[in-house]
C-alpha cells in the first residue's frame, strides 16, 4: 500500500480512488495537464505498471497544494461513476480542506528554484589557435541546432495532439480549416495579379490567401512586420497555434526558429526584460550555451519568426522616440518594438494578431495588415463534415444548415461554429428536421444550448454556475482574463473543467517564475458567462443592469489601464432578454417568472433608449446585433424606424453577421433607406447577407478591399433587393469577371435609377460590356464610369453606343470622368399593340422625338477621331449640345465641324473651345455657319480660347417655357431692355483683330441675311478699322446691335459713327463711353411675336394708339467720360446736321467751359429733330444756370430746362408742329444767392409761358426770398414756386404773409420750416378770390405774433390759414385772434399744437371767444391736438340770440360769463363738432348754456367722446333745446347707462333733423324704443347711421316700423361727415409668419388701399351694416323700403342676411327708383339674389358692392349681362367670391365705370382674355383690382395689350398672383407706350427679387413691394 496513504490516515479511500482512476486513464492524463499545465509528465507516464502511473500523477497533484487537490476531487465526483458511498467519504475527507497535510507532512520535497536569471553573460572570446577557433564555432552551431530541435519538440509537444476527446470540443482541433485572409489596401508585400491564373478568386481579389502567400519566397519582397486584424471569434488565436503545428511538422522549412508569445500572459510580468530573457527564460531555455544560441539566432535573423498574439491587450504604452539595444531591459511592448522596427534582432519576421482598432504606434507605417474574415459557406460545411465523424450525423447537421440561413450565417465566425456543431451534436438525435431554426435562433441561445450540452448527465448546478459568473464578471470589471487558483474556488473550478469551460496553462510571471494560470476557452464565455450572472444574481438590480447596457465604439485605445472587455456583453445580455431564455434563468436564478421578467424588461428598456438616439455607424451595427438576439420584433420596428434614411458607415470593418444583423432590422422598416460604406474593410462574402433587404433604396461601397468575390457575392443578392434605385460600387479592385456577374445582375433589378462605377481600373471590354447593358435597364437614369482606364478605340465605341441606345440623353467624358445619363422612352414600340408597321412607326416617332448630350471634352480628340465622330453623328438623333473643347483639332477640325453642324441637328450648344482655333483659321469658321439657318449665337475670343456655337430649336420644338427661360437669362445678362434675340448673334472678343482682317471677315459675312447682333469689342481695330467699318455696314444687312468696344477709338472714330444715323437706316442708338471704351450701335426692338395673336387694328389711329405695333423710336447718340472742346463740339453737330429725327443727345464730359457751351447751344437752331439734349455729370461753370435761362426766351422750342448741382442739365424741345405749352425751369442746387435772384428773373421775364420755376437746394436765405417775392408780379409764372431748401427763416415766412396782398394770382402757399423744408407757391393765370396759406413748424415767437396778424389782416382773399405746430402757445393765440381783424369776407383758421390735446374744451372755447369776428363754425379734436374756426367779418348781432342772452342775464359764475362771451361771438354759429374729447360736468353745463341762444345751429356733432355720468343730464337738456338741428352725430361715444336719456334728450323736437348718425352707439331695448319714438316723427330724415349697434332681427323690425314715416329718406347707410380715418397694422399680421398671416395682411392691405381711395366725405360709418341683422330682418325691410321714394343709398353690409331674405330685399329694392348706391357685401347672399337683382336693377344705379357674398359662376355671368350698358355705373365690387373663371364681361360697355374689385374670384388667364376685352369698353375706368386670382403671363400679356389705350387708368391690382418676370416684362412694355398709369401692384407673384429689382429701374411704376409706394401729388394740381 502506498505510504502516503498510511500517513493521511485514509487507507480505503485511496485505494478506492487509485483504484476507480485505473480504470480510466486517459481521463486522468487529461485532468493532470489540466491542473498541472507547467509540469512535463511524459517519463513519469512511462511506468509499465499502471497503477503505479496512477499513484505518480495523484502524487503530483496532491504536492500542488489544497486548492488543486479538492479541485480534482470535485472533478472525480462530478465526472466519474464513483459509488455514492465513496462519493461521499471523499467529499467529507478533502472536498473542504480539513486536515489537508503540508508539504512537509507528505514528505514531498519541492524542487529547487533556480536562481533568477538577470541576463546572458557573453563569454569572452579566446585568442587560441585557428583550430580552436574552428572548434567552438563547431560547438556553437550544434548548440544552436540542439535549441531549435528543442523548439520543434515544444511545439509539437503543445499545439501537435489529436482532440482528447467529444468531452473538450473547444481545445484545438487538428482537423483544422483555415479561415478567409486577406490583404488590406497597398500592404500587399507583392502584387495579388502576379504569376496567377486568370479568373482566380484569390489573383484577382487579394483574398483566401494561403500558407504560402504569408511566408513564401515572394513574401520576401513586402514588410518584415506583419498584423492579421480579425474581430473576436474569427481564430486569430488558433492560426498562430496552428502556424506552430506546421512549423513544427516542418511546413515552414524557410524558418530555423518560431517563437509564440501572448501578451494577455506578458502583461503579468512585473519587471522589464531582455530580449535574451523574453526568448529563453520565458519561452524555451537552452540546456547549455544561450549565449552562442543567440549569437546564431542573431546572425540567421531572417530565418527567426516571433508571434505576438492579441497585441490590443498590451497594456503598457511603449514611449515614442525610445531605442533599446540587446542587453537593455524594458516592457515586453518596448521588445515588441524593437523586434518591430530592427533594433533588437534585425531582419527577423515579426507577425502579430489584434482587433480592429487604433494600433500601437510602434507597429512600422510599412507593416503588412491582413484581414481574417473567418468561414464562408464552403468552410463552414468543411468544418461541419470534419465535426462529424459519423456519415448520418454529419449528413444531418448538414441539412440543418442549408435550411437555416440565420444558422449558416452565424457559423461564420469559427468560435461560433464550433459552438453551433457542438450543439447541433447534442441536439440531432432529438431534433426534427429544420427545428434547429426554433433551438438555435440567436448566439445566446447557442451558448446556452452549449451549456446543457456540455453538463454530464443534465447535471447543472446553478449555484456553480452562479459563481463561474461572478468570476468571469469580477475578471472583467478588474480587466482579467488569466486567473490563478486562488481565484476560482474548487468547485467551480471542478465546474468549469468538467464542462470545458476553463483551460489551464503555464504563466510565466517573471524568469523561472512559473505558476498554473486559469482562463475561460474564449473571451466571449467569459462574457456569456458575466451575463449570466447580471441576469440571475439577486445582488443585482435592474438600475445596475441597465448600467452595463452599452454601446461601445470599435476603435479600441491601447493607453487604457484597463482593456476593453465588454464587446459582447450587451449583446448576451440582449439575447438573455429573449422570452426563451425565462426558463432557463429561472431555474439558473431559483427565482420565479416576474423576478426574472422584470430584469428582462429592464433590458429592453435600455435597448429602446438606445434605438431612438442618433448613433455612429459602429454602434449601429453592435445595437443591431443586440436587438436581434432579444427576438423582439417591437423593439426591431422602433430601431428600424428610428434609422435615418441616410445610414453610413465610414473606415470600420465590418463581416456578414454585421449585415446580416442590419437586415434583420431594416426588414421591420417601412420607409426607403440609403447604405453608404466607405472605406470599411469588407468581408467578401457580405453582400450576400442583405439579400432580400427590400427597404434599401440606394446602396454603395467604397473600399479598395472590394474585389470580384465581393462583385459576385453582390451579384447574387441585388436582384432580391425590390426597392433599390441607385448602385455605387466605387474605388474597388473588381476586374472581367466582377463585372461579369454585376452585368448579369442589373437587369434584373426593376427599379434601378442610378449605378456608379467610379475609380475601378476597368479598360476596355469591361466598360463597353456595361454600356452595352444599357438597354435592358429601362428605369437607369444615370451611369458613372469616371476614373476608369478609358482608350480612344473604347470612346468612340461608346459614342456609338451613345448615338443607337435610345435611352442614353448625355454622354460626358471630360479626363477621368465618364457620366451617362439615361432617360427611359415614353412609349416603346415592343409595347404597343398591333402590327409590326405600327411598332415601326411608333419607333421612329421615338427616335425623332429624343434628344442627345455628347461632351467630349479634353480627350485628346485629333481631326481623324473628329471625321468618325461627325459620320457617326449624321445618323444619330437631335443633339441637344456637342461639346469638343479642350481637344486637338485645331483649324482644320474647327472647320469640319462648323460645316458638319448643319447637318447634324444640332438644338443647343456646339462647343470647340481650346482647341487651337487661329486668326487664319476664323474666316473659314465664319463662311461655314454664315448661311446656318438655325444659328443663334456665335461667340469667339481667341485670347480666351472660347469657341461656342448656340443653334436655336427648330420651330415646332420651341415652346413659350423656353422662351420665357431665355427671357430670364437676358435679365441675368442685365439685358433687361431687350427681348431674348431672335435673330444670330456673333460675337468675336479678344481675337486680336485689325484694320486688314476687316475684309475677309465682311466678306465671310456678307451672306449672311439674318445676323442681328455683330460684337468685335475687343480687338485693335482702331479709328482705320471704323471708318472701314462703316463703309462695311450697308453690306452687311439690318443689325440690331454692333459692338466696337475696346478698339483704341479716339473723337475722330465718334464723328465717323455718328454718319450712321444718316448712312444706315437700322442705327437708331450710337453709346459711346471713353473711360471705359464702351461703342454700341443699336437698332430697333425686336418684333412682340408673343403678342401677334391680338386683332389688327381697325384704322391707322389705333394702330398708333395700340401696345405693341412698332413705334416711332427716337434716335440717340450718347456721348460719356470724354473732353469736349468748342471744336470738337462743332464736328460733331454737323455730323449730326443730317441725322433724321426725332434725335436724342446726351453727354457726360469731363469739363465743359462757358465757351464751349455757347458752341453747343449755339448749335441747337441747326438740330430742328433734336428732342433732348442731356449733360450728365458734367461740371459747368456758375454762368450755366443764366445761359441756360436765357435759352427759355431766346428759343421757341425749348420746352423744360433742368439744372441740378451744376453737373446735371436736361434740355426738352418740341417739335414745332406740337401745340404751345408751359415752360418749366429748374435750377436746382446751382449755389444761387441773393444777388443772382434779379438777373435770374430779368432772364426769366422774357419767357412768357413760363409754367413751373423750381430754385430749391440753393442759398437764398431771407433777403433773396424777400428780392424774389419783390419781383412775383413781373414773372409770367401761371404753375409753380418751390423754394424748398434755400435757409429760410420765421422772417421768410412773415415776408410771405406781408407779399400775399401785392401778388393776386397766388392761389396757395406752403412753408414747412421743420426738418424738412419746403416752401412752394401755386400759381393761377388769373387772380382768384380764394387764397390758402400753410404754415408748418415755424416757431413763432411772441413777437412775431401782431406782425403775423397784420399780414393777415391785409390779406382780404386769404379764405384758408393753417398754424400746425408753430410754437403758438394760448397767450399767442387768444392775442392773434384778437388781433386778427378784415373789412368783410370768411376765414377758416386751422390751428394744431401739442397742448391743444391736453387743454379741455373750456380753454379752447374760451380762445374762441376772444375772436373779434362772428364764429360759424367750431371743431375740437383732443387726439388730433386741433382747433377750427371759421370767422365771418365784421361781427354782426343776432336778436334772436341777444332776447335768449338778456333773458339770462342773472348767471354771474364764471362759466356764465365764459357763455355769454361765447353768446356774444357764436351768435351765428351753424356748426359745433367735437370730435374724441373727455366732457366732464362743468363741460356739460357750459354747453347746456352755450346751446340754448344758439338759434342758427344746425350741426351737432360729438363723436368718440367720453361723458362723465353728471354731465348727461345736462347735455341731454341742451340737446333738447336745439330744435333747429338738421344734422345729429353721437357716434362712438361712452354713454354708460344713461344713454337712453341722452338719446331721448337728443331727438326730443328734432322734426327737422335730416341725418342721424348713431353707429356704434349703445342701443339696447329701452334706447331702440326711444329711437323708434323719435324716429316716427322725423319727416325730413334723409339719412340715418347705426352700424356696428348689434342690431338684430327684433331691432330691425322696430325701425322698419319707425321709418315709415320717414319719407325723405335718402341714405341707407353712407352719412355725409367727416371721416376719421383707421388704419389696420398690417406689420403685426406679416410678423405671425405663415402663409394665413400673408393671406390676412394681404386681405387688410387692399381694404386700407381701397377705403384711402374714396373722397373724404364718403363712406364712413354704415347704417345697418356689421349687426346681426338675418333673414327676418331683411324681410321687415323689404317691406317698409318702397314707402321710401328718395332712398339713394343702402348699407346693409357684414350681416346675416341669406338668400331668402335677400331676394326679399332686392325685389323690394327694385321698387325704389332713385337708388344709387347699393352694399350688401359679406352676406351669404348666394346666386339666388343675385339673379333676382338681375332681373330687376336699379335703373340710376352708381355703385354695387357685393363683396364676398357667396357668388357663384351663374350669379356672376347673369349679374354682367344684366350691367352690361349701364349709363351711371361708377363702381362694381365683386371680390373674394368663387366665380371659377366665369367672370362677367361687357359687350355695350359701362362708360362711367372707374373703379372694379374683383379680388379673389379664383379667375385664370383664359377668363382674363374677355375681361381685357370688356375693359376697352369702359373708357373712364381708373382702377382695375385683380389681386389673388390664378393670373399668369398670358394674362399679363392680354393686359398689356390694352393698357395704352386706357387713358384714364391710374392703377392696376395684380399682387399674389401667377405673372413671371415674362409677364412682368410685358407690363414694362405696355407702361412704355405713353399710358398714364402711375402704379401696378406685382406683390407675391412668381419673379426673383433681383429680376424685380432691374425691372422696377426700368420702369418704376411697376410696384412689387408689400406696402404701396406713397406717391405725391404732382404740384400745381
Amino acid at each position: 500500500m502506498d505510504p502516503i496513504s498510511f500517513r493521511l490516515g485514509t487507507k480505503n479511500q485511496w485505494g478506492w480512488l487509485v483504484s476507480l482512476l485505473s480504470n480510466d486513464p486517459e481521463w486522468l492524463s487529461a485532468k493532470v495537464k489540466f491542473f498541472l499545465p507547467n509540469i512535463d509528465l511524459g517519463s513519469r507516464n512511462e511506468a509499465p505498471d499502471p497503477t503505479q502511473r496512477v499513484l505518480l500523477q495523484l502524487r503530483e497533484l496532491h504536492t500542488q497544494g489544497v486548492a488543486t487537490w479538492q479541485a480534482f476531487i470535485h472533478c472525480v465526483c462530478m465526472e466519474l461513476e464513483v459509488p455514492l458511498e465513496l462519493e461521499v467519504q471523499l467529499l467529507s475527507t478533502w472536498g473542504h480542506g480539513d486536515g489537508f497535510p503540508g508539504p512537509s507532512e507528505t514528505g514531498a520535497e519541492s524542487p529547487p528554484e533556480p536562481p533568477f536569471h538577470h541576463g546572458i553573460k557573453r563569454p569572452r572570446q579566446s585568442c587560441g589557435s585557428s583550430p580552436r577557433r574552428k572548434q567552438f564555432r563547431r560547438q556553437q552551431l550544434e548548440l544552436a541546432k540542439r535549441y531549435l530541435q528543442q523548439l520543434r519538440t515544444l511545439a509539437q509537444q503543445r499545439y501537435g495532439g489529436e482532440l482528447p476527446g467529444p468531452g473538450q470540443p473547444l481545445t484545438f482541433h487538428q482537423a483544422y480549416v483555415p479561415p478567409i485572409l486577406q490583404w488590406s489596401r497597398a500592404t500587399a508585400p507583392f502584387s495579388t495579379q502576379e504569376g496567377a491564373a486568370p479568373g482566380s478568386p484569390r489573383a484577382e481579389d487579394g483574398a483566401d490567401l494561403s500558407l504560402q502567400d504569408l511566408f513564401g519566397p515572394r513574401a520576401d519582397k513586402g514588410p518584415r512586420v506583419m498584423v492579421l486584424l480579425g474581430k473576436a471569434g474569427m481564430g486569430k488565436t488558433t492560426l498562430t497555434r496552428w502556424l506552430c503545428q506546421k512549423w513544427a511538422d516542418g511546413q515552414l522549412d524557410r524558418f530555423q526558429a518560431l517563437f509564440l508569445f501572448e501578451f494577455r500572459q506578458l502583461n503579468l510580468l512585473a519587471e522589464a526584460l531582455t530580449l535574451p530573457q523574453l526568448l529563453f527564460d520565458l519561452y524555451l531555455r537552452p540546456e547549455e550555451g544561450p549565449d552562442a544560441v543567440l549569437q546564431y539566432l542573431e546572425r540567421n535573423a531572417k530565418g527567426v519568426l516571433l508571434i505576438f498574439d492579441g497585441l490590443e491587450e498590451a497594456l503598457h504604452p511603449h514611449p515614442r522616440g525610445e531605442t533599446a539595444g540587446p542587453e537593455a531591459p524594458g516592457p515586453a511592448l518596448a521588445l515588441f518594438s524593437g523586434l518591430c522596427r530592427g533594433t533588437l534582432l534585425p531582419g527577423c519576421r515579426v507577425m502579430a494578431t489584434s482587433r480592429p482598432g487604433k494600433l500601437p504606434d510602434c507597429l512600422p507605417t510599412e507593416a503588412a495588415t491582413v484581414h481574417l474574415w473567418g468561414f464562408d459557406g464552403p468552410r463552414v460545411e468543411e468544418y461541419v463534415g470534419r465535426f462529424f465523424s459519423n456519415q448520418p450525423a454529419r449528413e444531418a447537421a448538414l441539412a440543418e444548415l442549408r435550411a437555416n440561413r440565420h444558422l449558416r450565417s452565424m457559423c461564420a465566425a469559427p468560435a461560433l461554429c464550433r459552438i453551433a456543431c457542438l450543439c447541433l451534436r447534442h441536439l440531432l438525435p432529438d431534433l426534427s428536421p429544420g427545428q434547429s431554426a426554433a433551438l438555435l435562433p440567436t448566439v445566446t441561445q447557442n451558448y446556452l444550448q452549449m451549456v446543457l450540452a456540455l453538463s454530464p448527465r443534465g447535471y447543472q448546478p446553478a449555484e456553480a454556475l452562479r459563481g463561474l459568473g461572478e468570476v468571469a464578471l469580477r475578471g472583467l470589471e478588474t480587466g482579467k482574463v488569466i486567473f490563478s487558483a486562488g481565484d476560482i474556488p474548487p468547485a467551480m473550478m471542478a465546474f468549469g473543467a468538467a464542462l470545458g469551460l476553463l483551460t489551464s496553462f503555464c504563466v510565466c510571471t517573471g524568469p523561472w517564475q512559473q505558476e498554473p494560470g486559469y482562463a475561460f476557452t474564449h473571451l466571449s464565455l467569459q462574457e456569456f458567462l458575466a451575463a449570466l450572472h447580471l441576469m440571475a444574481s439577486p445582488e443585482v438590480d435592474k438600475d445596475a443592469l441597465a448600467h452595463h447596457v452599452t454601446l461601445h465604439s470599435r476603435w479600441l485605445l491601447r493607453t487604457k489601464a484597463r482593456l476593453g472587455l465588454w464587446d459582447h456583453l450587451p449583446a448576451f445580455l440582449a439575447g438573455l432578454a429573449s422570452s426563451a431564455c425565462r426558463p432557463f434563468l429561472r431555474h439558473l436564478a431559483e427565482r420565479g417568472e416576474a423576478w426574472v421578467g422584470a430584469k428582462q424588461a429592464a433590458v429592453i428598456q435600455a435597448l429602446k433608449k438606445l434605438a431612438t438616439r442618433r448613433l455612429t455607424g459602429p454602434k449601429v451595427v453592435e445595437l443591431c446585433r443586440c436587438v436581434g438576439e432579444t427576438q423582439e420584433p417591437e423593439l426591431a420596428s422602433l430601431m428600424a424606424r428610428s434609422l435615418p434614411c441616410q445610414l453610413p458607415f465610414h473606415n470600420f470593418p465590418l463581416t456578414y453577421a454585421d449585415l446580416a444583423a442590419l437586415t434583420n432590422v431594416l426588414g421591420h422598416r417601412e420607409a426607403p433607406i440609403h447604405l453608404d460604406f466607405e472605406g470599411c474593410p469588407l468581408e467578401p462574402c457580405c453582400p450576400e447577407a442583405l439579400a432580400g433587404c427590400g427597404r434599401v433604396e440606394s446602396l454603395s461601397f467604397k473600399s479598395r478591399k472590394c474585389g470580384d468575390a465581393f462583385a459576385e457575392a453582390l451579384s447574387r443578392s441585388l436582384p432580391t433587393m425590390g426597392s433599390l434605385k441607385k448602385l455605387g460600387l466605387a474605388g474597388s479592385k473588381i476586374t472581367a469577371r466582377g463585372i461579369y456577374h454585376l452585368v448579369q445582375a442589373l437587369p434584373l433589378c426593376p427599379h434601378l435609377e442610378e449605378v456608379s462605377f467610379q475609380d475601378n481600373q476597368l479598360k476596355n471590354q469591361e466598360l463597353l460590356s456595361i454600356v452595352k447593358v444599357l438597354p435592358c435597364l429601362p428605369t437607369l437614369r444615370k451611369l458613372d464610369l469616371s476614373h476608369n482606364n478609358v482608350s480612344m478605340a473604347t470612346l468612340l465605341g461608346l459614342t456609338e453606343v451613345a448615338v443607337t441606345c435610345r435611352t442614353i440623353r448625355m454622354l460626358q467624358v471630360r479626363e477621368a470622368d465618364l457620366i451617362i445619363l439615361l432617360s427611359p422612352p415614353t412609349e416603346t414600340a415592343a409595347e404597343l399593340p398591333g402590327s409590326p408597321a405600327l411598332r415601326g412607326n411608333a419607333g421612329q416617332k421615338e427616335a425623332q422625338s429624343r434628344s442627345l448630350a455628347l461632351r467630349l471634352q479634353k480627350c485628346w480628340l485629333t481631326v481623324r477621331d473628329v471625321e468618325m465622330l461627325i459620320a457617326q453623328l449624321r445618323e444619330g438623333p437631335l443633339l441637344e449640345e456637342v461639346d469638343f473643347s479642350g481637344n486637338q483639332l485645331e483649324d482644320e477640325g474647327c472647320r469640319l465641324v462648323a460645316e458638319a453642324a448643319p447637318q447634324l441637328r444640332i438644338a443647343g450648344k456646339l462647343d470647340l473651345s481650346d482647341n487651337g482655333l487661329s486668326v487664319v483659321g476664323l474666316p473659314w469658321v465664319l463662311r461655314a455657319v454664315s448661311t446656318c439657318r438655325d444659328l443663334a449665337d456665335l461667340h469667339i475670343s481667341l485670347k480666351h480660347k472660347t469657341v461656342v456655337l448656340t443653334f436655336a430649336p427648330e420651330p415646332e420644338e420651341q415652346e413659350g417655357t423656353q422662351e420665357r427661360a431665355a427671357f430670364l437669362d437676358s435679365l441675368t445678362l442685365q439685358m433687361s431692355s431687350e427681348l431674348p434675340p431672335c435673330s444670330p448673334r456673333i460675337r468675336l472678343t479678344h481675337c486680336g483683330l485689325q484694320a486688314e482682317h476687316l475684309e475677309q471677315l465682311c466678306k465671310a459675312l456678307e451672306g449672311s441675311c439674318r445676323l442681328g447682333h455683330l460684337d468685335l469689342s475687343k480687338n485693335a481695330l482702331g479709328d482705320q478699322g471704323a471708318a472701314q467699318l462703316v463703309r462695311w455696314l450697308p453690306a452687311l444687312g439690318a443689325l440690331q446691335s454692333l459692338n466696337l468696344s475696346e478698339n483704341h477709338l479716339s473723337l475722330d472714330a465718334v464723328f465717323s459713327l455718328a454718319q450712321c444715323f444718316s448712312a444706315v437706316p437700322w442705327v437708331l442708338q450710337l453709346d459711346i463711353s471713353f473711360e471705359s471704351q464702351h461703342v454700341v450701335l443699336r437698332g430697333g426692338r425686336r418684333a412682340r411675336h408673343l403678342l401677334a395673336r391680338s386683332p389688327p387694328p381697325e384704322s391707322p389711329a389705333q394702330a398708333q394708339s395700340s401696345g405693341f405695333g412698332q413705334r416711332c423710336v427716337p434716335r440717340s447718340f450718347c456721348l460719356r467720360e470724354c473732353r469736349l472742346e468748342a471744336l470738337s463740339l462743332t464736328h460733331l453737330c454737323e455730323a449730326l446736321e443730317t441725322c433724321p429725327g426725332p434725335l436724342e443727345v446726351r453727354l457726360s464730359c469731363v469739363v465743359l467751359g462757358d465757351q464751349s457751351l455757347d458752341t453747343l447751344l449755339g448749335h441747337l437752331p441747326r438740330l430742328p429733330q433734336l428732342s433732348l439734349l442731356q449733360l450728365s455729370q458734367t461740371p459747368l461753370s456758375p454762368r450755366s444756370p443764366f445761359l441756360l435761362a436765357q435759352l427759355l426766351g431766346l428759343c421757341p422750342r425749348a420746352e423744360k430746362v433742368d439744372l441740378r448741382s451744376l453737373h446735371d442739365a436736361t434740355l426738352h424741345f418740341k417739335s414745332s408742329e406740337e401745340q404751345k405749352g408751359g415752360r418749366c425751369g429748374r435750377f436746382t442746387g446751382c449755389g444761387l444767392s441773393q444777388m443772382h435772384v434779379e438777373p435770374l428773373c430779368e432772364l426769366l421775364r422774357k419767357c412768357e409761358d413760363l409754367s413751373q420755376l423750381d430754385l430749391s437746394a440753393n442759398q437764398l436765405g431771407d433777403g433773396g426770398l424777400r428780392c424774389l417775392l419783390m419781383c412775383l408780379p413781373q414773372l409770367p409764372i401761371s404753375g409753380s414756386l418751390d423754394l424748398s431748401g434755400n435757409s429760410i427763416s420765421q422772417e421768410g415766412a412773415l415776408c410771405l404773409t406781408e407779399t400775399l396782398p401785392s401778388c393776386p394770382r397766388i392761389r396757395e402757399a406752403a412753408v414747412n420750416l421743420g426738418a424738412e423744408q419746403s416752401f412752394r407757391i401755386h400759381f393761377s393765370r388769373q387772380e382768384e378770390a380764394g387764397k390758402t396759406l400753410r404754415l408748418r413748424e415755424c416757431s413763432f415767437r411772441p413777437e412775431h405774433v401782431p406782425r403775423l396778424a397784420a399780414g393777415l389782416s391785409q390779406a382780404w382773399h386769404l379764405t384758408e390759414l393753417t398754424l400746425s405746430r408753430c410754437c403758438l402757445d394760448l397767450q399767442d393765440l387768444t392775442l392773434l385772434l384778437r388781433l386778427l381783424r378784415r373789412p368783410e369776407g370768411l376765414l377758416r383758421l386751422r390751428v394744431e399744437e401739442p397742448w391743444m390735446g391736453r387743454a379741455g374744451v373750456l380753454t379752447l372755447l374760451q380762445v374762441c371767444a376772444q375772436a373779434l369776428g362772428n364764429v360759424t363754425e367750431i371743431s375740437i379734436s383732443e387726439s388730433q391736438q386741433q382747433l377750427c374756426l371759421q370767422l365771418k367779418f365784421p361781427r354782426q348781432e343776432n336778436p334772436e340770440a341777444v332776447a335768449r342772452r338778456l333773458a339770462r342775464c342773472d348767471l354771474e359764475t364764471h362759466h356764465s360769463l365764459l357763455a355769454r362771451q361765447l353768446m356774444e361771438t357764436c351768435t351765428w354759429l351753424r356748426q359745433l363738432s367735437l370730435s374724441q374729447v373727455t366732457l366732464c360736468h362743468a363741460s356739460c353745463q357750459l354747453l347746456q348754456s352755450f346751446l340754448l341762444p344758439l338759434s342758427e345751429l344746425k350741426t351737432f356733432r360729438l363723436a368718440s367722446s367720453c361723458v362723465s355720468s353728471e354731465g348727461l343730464a345736462p347735455l341731454a337738456s341742451g340737446l333738447s333745446r336745439c330744435r333747429h338741428l338738421e344734422e345729429l352725430d353721437l357716434s362712438n361715444n361712452q354713454l354708460g347707462e344713461e344713454a337712453s336719456t341722452v338719446l331721448a334728450g337728443a331727438l326730443e323736437g328734432k322734426s327737422w333733423l335730416r341725418r342721424l348718425d348713431l353707429s356704434h352707439f349703445p342701443l339696447d331695448d329701452s334706447t331702440l324704443a326711444v329711437l323708434s319714438q323719435g324716429l316716427s316723427h322725423m319727416t325730413c330724415l334723409q339719412s340715418l347711421c347705426l352700424s356696428g349697434d348689434d342690431i338684430g332681427d327684433v331691432g330691425c323690425s322696430r325701425l322698419a316700423k319707425a321709418l315709415e314715416a320717414a319719407t325723405s329718406l335718402e341714405e341707407l347707410g353712407p352719412c355725409r361727415r367727416a371721416r376719421e380715418t383707421q388704419r389696420w397694422d398690417v406689420s403685426v399680421l406679416m410678423a405671425a409668419g405663415g402663409s394665413e398671416g400673408r393671406h390676412q395682411a394681404g386681405r387688410r392691405k387692399h381694404g386700407i388701399r381701397a377705403w384711402s381711395q374714396h373722397p373724404t366725405y364718403c363712406e364712413g360709418l354704415y347704417l345697418l351694416s356689421h349687426n346681426q341683422i338675418g333673414d327676418a330682418g331683411a324681410q321687415h325691410l323689404a317691406a317698409v323700403l318702397p314707402g321710401l321714394p328718395e332712398l339713394r343709398r343702402v348699407d346693409l353690409s357684414a350681416n346675416g342676411i341669406c338668400p331668402a331674405g335677400g331676394v326679399r330685399l332686392v325685389e323690394s329694392l327694385a321698387l325704389c327708383k332713385h337708388l344709387e348706391e347699393l352694399r350688401l357685401g359679406c352676406n351669404a347672399l348666394g346666386d339666388p339674389t343675385a339673379l333676382g337683382l338681375a332681373r330687376a336693377l336699379p335703373p340710376h344705379l352708381r355703385v354695387l358692392h357685393l363683396r364676398s357674398s357667396r357668388l357663384g359662376p351663374e350669379g356672376a355671368l347673369s349679374l354682367g349681362r344684366a350691367l352690361d350698358g349701364c349709363p351711371n355705373l361708377e363702381e362694381i365690387s365683386l371680390a373674394e367670391n368663387t366665380l371659377a373663371g366665369q367672370v362677367p364681361h361687357f359687350r355695350r360697355g359701362l362708360p362711367r365705370l372707374r373703379q372694379i374689385d374683383l379680388v379673389s374670384c379664383e379667375i385664370d388667364d383664359q377668363a382674363a382674355k374677355l375681361l381685357a376685352a370688356s375693359f376697352m369698353l369702359c373708357p373712364a375706368l381708373e382702377e382695375i383690382l385683380l389681386s389673388w386670382n390664378l393670373l399668369g403671363d398670358e394674362a399679363a400679356a392680354e393686359l398689356a395689350q390694352v393698357l395704352p389705350r386706357m387713358q384714364q387708368l391710374k392703377s392696376v391690382d395684380l399682387e399674389k398672383n401667377r405673372i413671371t418676370a415674362y409677364g412682368a416684362w410685358l407690363l414694362a412694355e405696355g407702361l412704355a407706350q405713353g399710358s398714364g398709369i402711375q402704379v401696378i401692384r406685382l406683390w407675391n407673384n412668381h419673379i426673383p427679387p433681383d429680376a424685380a429689382q432691374r425691372l422696377q429701374s426700368q420702369e418704376p411704376r411697376l410696384d412689387f413691394a408689400f406696402f404701396p409706394n406713397e406717391r405725391q401729388a404732382p404740384r400745381g394740381t
